[in-house]
């Protein structure tokens, strides 16, 4: 489009102006160059052209929708401004499957993106969803069309209930939430919502309620410079010297030390590694933390907590000196507070103040992780690393990891157990597994690992040398990410193939992600493990009461035909032992851009058929036992 309406187009709030907008926002090669080449001084928005613009100075400009009646009018302004080339909307089937699309692209490809959808079941499954981005940190802006504002009657799908707010309320438990129900709070929302999503440290979904008839309404004489850009946070450092000083001299002074490494360590990896060495360290990670040592590493004891490893729970049982970074103590990593009774100093390096001072007996670093380990690191002019207490307590650790490395050996080779469901010898899951994660690492994938059985045994297969080659949504354990997850791949400027790891009950919550993969062009793998329950419930029923219940069904279900029933996806199966599964695989990747492998594994008790539980658990007839010891710890 040419621009010789001139200025006066330019300002026009009607779907003239608008059109003329976007195009000149194109023109120009973005929002920045396009504010900065006009006077913009008199302009005229509507509130749903403002949210995309206000959003474009964020840099997004990628948008997951699903759109209902509450989002016609912010709609037409996406149609308007992906004609234009200045966005792109991406369209989807259910709105967990977007929510958890969502979170994949922020959390593996740093795009952060938006979700739109509308009041009513739509805006509860979103929400439902976003727990995910919620429970790990990944910033994804969440926008709903709300009730009208003038309490004319019920809305259709609103809550029902006479109150106001109802959504706003609810967003809030979640995250941070604002209600637009002034479109002049625009600069506000876009200021607060970059705080959260943004975050440095503790980033997180924001919600937008968006009321239907403030969508349409206009905003006098908006200066679009002054709406908010993404977050730039400062990196914050210790000042105290003297804190840096006596950490420092706490790790001197003891011979059995771990580091914890929770989800906030990733991105430092290799400030974690010199520390560690240093130090005179093991390291024991969370399962949201693989790769942060490198998996042959000396100093690695794999993962530790409830289900954990040898080597892991060895170490965080029997360490004197807890040195906490970047985690925020979830039960299943710190087996519910019990994990250390033998330590009796922490000192944690975090950049939330609460999850700062979980322990007791602490010093606390607070500040960006990798600044504040850099600073402890330069304190180590002499370091006692090579002390003989710190040597004995390596290679104790060292003779575990051994133990644990032998173990794995000896459950992941090509096992077969007859299985009461399939009738016939199968795969056992950690064996499946295990391939699956070797296929991966020759193929340079990144692994989805979805909740359940599948999740546990598969943090502690994999081995991986740095960050981002496994993501597992252990902060949620919602069923159904890693599918949904694959997505992203279609998604992303710089695409990664993927394999999700998945149960036959996590691939049932949201099998229509197929068709979004295959719409959105995504190029990667399902692979389901289908032991035909819920494998990790009966397995704990088992633990604690000597029976399952209700965990499993009669209904068997070709996941292979219904696979390919879907145009686009190709479906193998692999059911008899690793060669075959090995086959299955490479045929898949082979076949072209969306595949699914299914295998079917045992379930039951026979011995090897698992990787065991190495902690404790506040849960069920075991809660007991596990207050006691956490009411009389002092840590």
């Amino acid at each position: 489009m040419e621009f010789e309406k001139g200025v006066t187009s330019l300002l026009s709030p009607d779907n003239d102006g608008i059109e003329y907008r976007a195009a000149a926002i194109a023109k120009a090669g973005g929002i920045e160059p396009f504010i900065a080449n006009h006077d913009l001084e008199k302009l005229q928005l509507c509130l749903s052209e403002a949210l995309v613009l206000g959003l474009l100075r964020q840099g997004i400009a990628k948008y997951l929708a699903i759109f209902g009646h509450g989002s016609t009018h912010l709609g037409e302004m996406l149609r308007i401004y992906s004609k234009a080339g200045v966005i792109q909307v991406f369209n989807f089937r259910n709105e967990v499957e977007m929510a958890h699309a969502a979170t994949a692209l922020s959390w593996v490809y740093g795009e952060v993106c938006a979700v739109v959808t509308s009041i009513g079941p739509g805006a509860l499954q979103a929400m439902a969803g976003s727990l995910a981005a919620a429970s790990n940190g990944v910033g994804v802006y969440h926008i709903y069309g709300d009730e009208t504002t003038y309490g004319e009657g019920f809305n259709m799908q609103q809550i029902p209930k006479h109150e106001q707010n109802l959504y706003g309320q609810l967003t809030a438990l979640m995250g941070k939430s604002y209600v637009l129900h002034t479109p002049e709070a625009i600069r506000n929302a876009l200021r607060l919502g970059a705080q959260t999503v943004f975050h440095p440290n503790k980033a997180g979904p924001f919600y937008l309620m968006l009321p239907i008839n403030t969508q349409p309404q206009l905003i006098q004489h908006l200066n679009l410079e002054s709406l908010p850009k993404k977050l730039q946070a400062p990196k914050q450092a210790v000042a105290e010297t003297a804190l840096l000083e006596e950490a420092v001299d706490a790790i001197n002074a003891s011979n059995q030390i771990i580091f914890k490494v929770g989800g906030g360590g990733r991105t430092f990896y290799r400030e974690i590694r010199k520390f560690a060495e240093l130090a005179g360290a093991t390291v024991v990670l969370s399962p949201g933390s693989t790769g942060v040592m490198p998996d042959d590493h000396p100093a690695n004891m794999h993962v530790g907590g409830s289900k954990g490893s040898i080597s892991g729970n060895f170490a965080m049982q029997n360490a004197e000196l807890l040195v906490v970074i970047g985690s925020r103590a979830v039960c299943q990593s710190d087996c519910s507070g019990i994990g250390y009774p033998n330590v009796k100093k922490v000192i944690n390096i975090n950049g939330d103040l609460l999850d700062l001072m979980h322990y007791n007996h602490t010093l606390g670093l607070h500040g960006d992780i990798g600044t504040v380990i850099s600073q402890l690191n330069a304190f180590f002019v002499q370091s006692k690393s090579g002390s003989i207490e710190k040597k004995q307590w390596l290679e104790q650790c060292a003779k575990k990891k051994a133990e644990w490395k032998k173990f794995l050996n000896q459950n992941q080779g090509d096992k077969l157990l007859l299985d009461d469901v399939w009738k016939k010898p199968v795969l056992t899951q950690p064996a499946a597994i295990k391939a699956v994660c070797d296929f991966a690492k020759k193929h340079q994938a990144i692994k989805f690992f979805d909740a359940g059985d599948v999740q546990a045994n598969g943090f502690q297969t994999v081995e991986d040398d740095v960050p981002g080659d496994t993501y597992t949504e252990s902060g949620a354990s919602y069923m159904g990410f890693a599918t949904c997850a694959i997505i992203a791949n279609g998604l992303a400027d710089k695409p990664r193939y993927g394999i999700a790891f998945t149960g036959d009950g996590s691939f049932m919550m949201n099998p229509q992600a197929l068709i979004s993969a295959v719409e959105h062009g995504a190029k990667g793998m399902i692979v389901i493990f289908d032991n035909r329950r819920m494998a990790a419930i009966s397995g704990l029923q088992h633990a604690q009461y000597g029976l399952e219940f209700r965990t499993n069904d009669s209904v068997a279900v070709d996941y292979v035909a219904l696979a390919e029933s879907i145009g686009g996806v190709k479906a193998f199966r692999a059911d008899s032992n690793l060669a075959a599964l090995n086959t299955a695989l490479e045929k898949a990747y082979a076949s072209g851009d969306l595949s699914v492998v299914h295998v079917s594994v045992y379930a039951g008790n026979a011995e090897g058929s698992g990787l065991g539980a190495y902690g404790s658990w506040n849960v069920g007839n075991w809660c007991e036992s596990v207050q006691e010891v956490y009411l009389s710890s002092d840590i």
